[in-house]
């Protein structure tokens, strides 16, 4: 039987993003492959602990229940081998996650599968996949923190919130700002309000998820979009604007013109938070599930001065 995975959303995530397998990448870091094969083989039986994005996956699959036909396909993309990843699929069976396809690429990237697979979403552990993701602009991706050590999951409501600039939108907007101050930036805003903002490595995801929820209808979906940028007016107007020329719906938007993001977050508790910038993200991933969004590597924003976040490992 064939299935088109293009016309369901397509969420690729990695083994160490659903499963907290950071004591088995230490392993792998600290001694060598073998040494990481051995843990696995001898701990095989025993289930893995929920990880960062298991409540996302969770709670997207979900949506399959509400309609005839198929939604959300999630696939397990992995760096380990079949034989290693054995833990993770009888983990996958242990939480009934309904997760049927995988690929378990024996130590090579994931990004040229990307596409074969139809991906929309790729959550990984690993900077050099989501850097190429963004990069090839096949798909977007983004970088997972750990998990949030108390995070309970609205179990009624899909929350998914955005940053909106090098998220959504293109970096150019940042860029003004990074380099000419705020005063420029909110002019550059105001001059071209009615002018549509350039898409972000997100702007695909948030139109699919849209669409998705207009194929749910308004009554009937739990999945909410939300943004909650550093933007205030009158920079904000032209955020709204263009999404209105998108023919995007999102259910709430946050801007807090310079205030921390953290107690916003907090209220909000989404399933998963996508941002550029780590400064933003320490805070907010102690609270809620969080991820970070590589720029393009040729953007101009990778020229200036900035705190990276990056983790290697088996994946």
């Amino acid at each position: 039987m064939t299935f088109a995975l293009d016309e369901v959303l397509v969420v690729g995530i990695s083994s160490r993003a659903l499963f907290n397998l950071e004591h088995e990448n230490r392993i792998y870091q600290q001694q060598d492959v073998e040494a990481y094969r051995r843990y696995q083989f001898e701990q095989e039986n025993k289930i893995l602990e929920k990880g960062t994005a298991f409540h996302l996956v969770e709670a997207l699959l979900s949506l399959n229940t509400l309609s005839d036909e198929r939604l959300v396909e999630v696939v397990v993309m992995s760096k380990n081998s079949p034989d290693t990843g054995l833990r993770v699929l009888k983990s996958i069976q242990h939480y009934g996650l309904d997760i049927t396809r995988s690929a378990f690429t024996g130590g090579e990237s994931l990004a040229p599968f990307l596409q074969a697979y139809s991906v929309d979403l790729l959550l990984t552990r690993h900077p050099d996949d989501a850097q190429v993701a963004i990069d090839t602009q096949d798909c977007a991706a983004a970088l997972i923190y750990d998990p949030p050590e108390s995070f309970q999951p609205d179990h009624d409501t899909i929350r998914i919130a955005f940053d909106a600039d090098a998220v959504l939108f293109s970096d150019e907007s940042e860029y003004i700002y990074k380099t000419e101050g705020l005063e420029r930036f909110q002019e550059n805003e105001s001059d071209n309000e009615d002018v549509v903002l350039p898409d972000g490595p997100f702007a695909k995801l948030v139109r699919v998820l849209s669409r998705l929820n207009s194929k749910l209808g308004a009554d009937r979906s739990p999945l909410r979009l939300s943004i909650v940028t550093a933007r205030n007016g009158p920079a904000h107007l032209r955020v709204i604007k263009t999404l209105r020329q998108w023919g995007v719906n999102v259910d709430q938007a946050f801007f807090l013109g310079g205030m921390s993001k953290e107690p916003v977050l907090s209220a909000l508790r989404p399933h998963i938070f996508f941002d550029d910038q780590p400064a933003h993200l320490v805070s907010a991933s102690k609270r809620v599930p969080s991820s970070q969004v590589p720029y393009r590597s040729d953007s101009l924003i990778n020229s200036l001065p900035q705190a990276s976040h990056s983790e290697t490992g088996e994946d």
